[in-house]
């Protein structure tokens, strides 16, 4: 039994992880401040010997100092999401981001813990090959447009990471999570998948931003968490960055027409311009695909949940939250 600090631990793919690691027979502490988390998402570890739940800031050293002194590896998943939330607390998002993952790299690097750093599909910004491969050139946009602030932050996040592996030999390791979809994730923050399933099930209109072209992969929660547990454990990982998702595309269209039949809704799927849902200068990207060779080849990962069945199961989770 190893001790795991999850920082996130209450948040969407955080509280899956958790769950995963106890049920592998391990002591799990979950760091969250709970401001985009839940402790509904962890309620039923409640009362379990080998969790525990502590509320505070990934930023605060008084807090993080005394679990990384105790825990056997680290997976540092606490951060600013949701385009929404970039969008309108930029602030936020980037000391969130940045402070935070630079405490937790400067101590696991005390005792050499073991990190594993949760980057995003953000930081390939603006590049236009596609599918996006983890040594291809980051193309951000504009420093006036807010949602930019998100990939930066993001990609200091690794280059911090890969240089404590270089200079303090720390064993860390950086994963590009793309798009991941599945039961407790919020839409409160401008996810797309939960947001239309509310919608449909409500009877309100399906909201497409932009025409509905965009095209993206979602990966399910239950598959990328998987990969997760088997980069921890593998020193041919360290100093590796790692694009982990799925592969299937689909136009946020389609994917509104699905949730749509899927619910049996009578909803209206409407398409509201950028600038009416967030404003002049926000800039999208057309299309956003993971290569997943590298993961492939090192863990043999392939994403085995498909697209109908994502949806499906988030449909059923909203259906029992009422």
């Amino acid at each position: 039994m190893k001790t795991y600090l999850v920082t996130g631990g209450a948040g969407f793919i955080g509280s899956h992880l958790c769950d995963a690691l106890l049920t592998a027979g391990h002591h799990v502490v979950a760091l969250d401040d709970l401001s985009t988390g839940s402790r509904d998402n962890v309620a039923h570890l409640a009362g379990q010997q080998r969790f525990e739940l502590i509320i505070d800031s990934v930023m605060s050293r008084d807090a993080l100092a005394p679990l990384l002194a105790r825990a056997d590896a680290v997976f540092h998943l606490a951060a600013a999401v949701g385009v929404r939330l970039i969008v309108e607390s930029p602030v936020r998002t980037i000391e969130t981001n940045v402070k935070g993952t630079e405490l937790v790299l400067e101590l696991a690097s005390v005792r050499s813990v073991p990190v594993l750093i949760t980057s995003s599909s953000e930081v390939y910004g603006k590049g236009a090959r596609v599918p996006f491969r983890e040594d291809d050139d980051l193309v951000l946009g504009n420093t006036k447009t807010g949602r930019w602030s998100y990939a930066c932050s993001k990609a200091l996040d690794e280059f911090l990471a890969l240089a404590y592996v270089r200079e303090k030999h720390l064993p860390a390791i950086v994963v590009r999570l793309f798009n991941t979809a599945g039961p407790r994730q919020t839409g409160q923050y401008g996810m797309v998948l939960p947001t239309f399933v509310r919608q449909a099930l409500a009877g309100r209109p399906i909201t497409v931003y932009g025409d509905g072209t965009q095209r993206r992969c979602f990966g399910y929660v239950g598959d990328v968490v998987g990969a997760l547990l088997q980069l921890i454990d593998r020193r041919d990982a360290i100093g590796g960055v790692f694009n982990i998702g799925s592969d299937e595309e689909v136009t946020i269209g389609e994917l509104a027409s699905r949730v749509k039949a899927l619910t049996g809704s009578a909803s209206e799927i409407v398409c509201i311009p950028y600038e009416q849902a967030w404003d002049e200068q926000f800039e999208d990207m057309q299309r956003r695909i993971p290569d997943l060779t590298r993961i492939r080849e090192l863990i043999g990962f392939r994403p085995v949940t498909r697209l109908t069945e994502i949806i499906t199961r988030v449909i059923e989770h909203e259906q029992r939250a009422g």
